[in-house]
């Protein structure tokens, strides 16, 4: 069972390489179309959340590629060098959709409200998680003893995985925001609409990718779990 969820993890990790390659080579080929009418992806952003009423936020410049976020806690887009000034349709694209996340904070989606809730415990639980796991396994192993490290790492790592997971719908329904605004709009032509589509696609494949691994590395942690009670 233990080389069976072994297996599920390269498998995962594969994926995940696929899909980072992926974004990078989608976004790389529509970064080359121009927006008809010429529309940068700082004036795309600014127009969405205008016209969503909230001029509050404001949008600032950060050093990168493909570094673009939205910061709730200090109510700010960053855009990245790459994006931020560029009127192709892929950098409108990522633009509207971190206007997206603004629009789901102004409204109080709950996905985002949930996600929000565990960071804490997620970024703990990523970083010592899978130590404690380890530290666990190894003095098992050495000494016979049950050590309660491993369980304590596993519901530790279990809470980076369900930050994982609600993550998914986050940036679905950024990107949906995203493409309904442009589409609804006017900001895009029609025929620019699946350009978008596409980039924000193969980003949201990237998170699908991340919340894979998080599940197959959770899975094969609780199998080593059960594999030391079973010979206890």
């Amino acid at each position: 069972m233990g080389y069976g969820y072994l297996f599920l993890v390269i498998a995962a990790s594969i994926f995940s390489i696929w899909a980072s390659a992926k974004v990078n080579s989608t976004y790389s080929k529509y970064s080359k179309v121009r927006t008809y009418r010429g529309l940068t992806a700082s004036q795309a952003a600014r127009m969405i959340l205008d016209q969503n009423g909230l001029r509050g936020v404001a949008i600032e410049p950060i050093s990168g590629n493909l570094t673009d976020h939205y910061d709730p806690r200090a109510n700010v887009i960053r855009l990245s060098d790459s994006v931020r000034d560029s009127s192709s349709v892929a950098a409108v694209g990522v633009a509207a959709h971190e206007a997206g996340h603004a629009v789901q904070h102004a409204t109080g989606y709950v996905p985002i409200k949930l996600r929000n809730a565990i960071v804490p415990v997620a970024n703990i639980g990523c970083q010592l998680g899978p130590y404690l796991i380890m530290i666990g396994f190894f003095m098992y192993y050495a000494s016979g003893i049950s050590s309660i490290f491993m369980d304590a790492g596993i519901i530790l790592f279990a809470a980076s995985v369900a930050f994982q997971i609600i993550t998914l719908p986050v940036e679905l329904d950024a990107s949906n925001r995203a493409i309904k605004i442009l589409a609804g709009s006017g900001y895009l032509e029609a025929d620019e609409v699946p350009a978008v589509r596409k980039v924000l696609g193969s980003a949201a494949m990237t998170y699908v990718a991340a919340a894979a691994v998080s599940v197959a590395n959770l899975l094969r942690f609780i199998a080593m779990a059960a594999g030391r009670r079973r010979n206890d």
